[in-house]
């Protein structure tokens, strides 16, 4: 029904009346027709560790064995971080927060977010915002981290409820298509992630019939794009990606109707920056956050991650994907992950929830019928991380988290 280029044209991609058992994978031929079995083949791969960097002692604030410590003691069910306008904290030993992020709720010993990481964070913070190009100028790195951990608050889903009509089955069927499409056209990864969001956002806020959620779905990734990208594709294009089972006339009206709905606000901070920002702090190797992208873009095929926070799935992909690799642990890089730990946001609770919803999702990736991701991340370029062995074996990732 819908063309994206990675199939024969004749086969539908998206049929949203389908039953489960006759949908195809529509990757099936970029596969090499190989089966679940075939596509667990060891992969040797040249990896591309990054290089343990010593973290130097900030002589102002204390030195780097204050981190040695894991912080999940200092949360609760529950807690997530809020922004304070007002409160701007000074210290006489150089240690200054302009704007200071509190926990609502109120935590014993805890009235800020200077009280938890000192100026050891800001400085590991905005190294690497400036290492991934991420800010022009490091003045204002800071800033643009404290903005980042106040907005995703925004547009926050109270629960994982699907609309009436709409089930994960659906939803999954459509995202793995947006996937293709998004891949096919060279869009940014950033663009996916909003896309999916308006999407969630659009689902819930306007009335959408089941025959258009095709429609919906590609208008949310035009939108994307236009946030994101600098070159566009024509309606015209998006409209023979459909098929043309849609007009220019429609799409147009149907992207009216999502700005209306969501009052032309499409901001959003995605997880996958958290997920770089927390893995260079964390001086992870390459093949680490490769992985932990793999896991955080199967996240967009889970409804139940809707009502989680991006740094909650960044961090937990993170830790996932360092729990799978396994690598040989260093003090320099014990050191610099307790330090990214120190960003998570929420309880152990929360983090253990969502880790079990990726790892589930990992183990069954190569054998679904949506299995975009799992082939868009078995390429070299990705040092094949969806074929990693220790992703085969649901018992021991599960185990680890019951």
């Amino acid at each position: 029904m819908a063309r994206t280029g990675f199939c024969d044209s004749n086969k539908a991609l998206l049929d949203l009346h389908k039953k489960a058992d006759e949908k195809r994978a529509p990757f099936r031929n970029m596969a090499n027709a190989c089966g679940p079995i075939d596509r667990w083949q060891s992969v040797v791969a040249d990896e591309s560790r990054l290089a343990p960097v010593k973290m130097e002692t900030d002589r102002r604030c204390g030195p780097i064995d204050r981190w040695e410590r894991r912080f999940s003691t200092q949360t609760s069910e529950g807690i997530i971080m809020g922004f304070h306008e007002d409160s701007k904290m000074h210290s006489d030993d150089g240690c200054v927060e302009g704007h200071v992020l509190l926990h609502p709720f109120g935590l014993p010993g805890l009235h800020s977010l200077q009280a938890l990481v000192p100026s050891l964070l800001r400085h590991e913070v905005e190294t690497a915002l400036e290492k991934l190009d991420l800010v022009w100028d490091r003045t204002y790195a800071w800033d643009m981290f404290l903005d980042m951990m106040r907005t995703q608050t925004h547009n926050f889903f109270p629960n994982a409820d699907q609309p009436r009509n709409f089930t994960d089955a659906t939803r999954a069927v459509l995202v793995d298509w947006l996937i293709q499409v998004h891949e096919m056209m060279h869009f940014q990864e950033e663009t996916l992630y909003l896309a999916i969001h308006l999407l969630n956002r659009s689902l819930r806020q306007i009335k959408v019939t089941t025959a258009n959620l095709q429609l919906l779905g590609m208008v949310c990734i035009f939108l994307a794009a236009k946030m994101e990208e600098s070159l566009l594709p024509e309606v015209s294009g998006l409209c023979y990606l459909m098929d043309h089972t849609y007009t220019k006339h429609q799409l147009l009206r149907m992207e009216r109707k999502v700005l209306c709905g969501l009052k032309f606000d499409l901001s959003y901070c995605p997880p996958l920056y958290f997920l770089i920002l927390l893995g260079s702090i964390a001086r992870c190797s390459a093949k680490v956050v490769w992985l932990a992208r793999y896991l955080l873009e199967l996240s967009l095929l889970e409804g139940q991650c809707v009502a989680f926070l991006p740094v909650q799935l960044a961090g937990a992909a993170l830790c996932l994907s360092r729990q799978v690799i396994q690598e040989p642990p260093t003090p320099e890089g014990e050191a610099a992950w307790c330090l990214a730990c120190s960003v998570h946001v929420g309880s152990e609770t929360t983090l253990m929830r969502i880790m079990q919803i990726l790892a589930s999702a990992a183990t069954q990736a190569h054998a679904e019928e949506n299995c975009a991701t799992f082939i868009k991340f078995s390429s070299p370029e990705t040092m094949h991380v969806s074929r990693h062995p220790g992703l085969k074996n649901t018992a021991g990732l599960l185990g680890i988290y019951t």
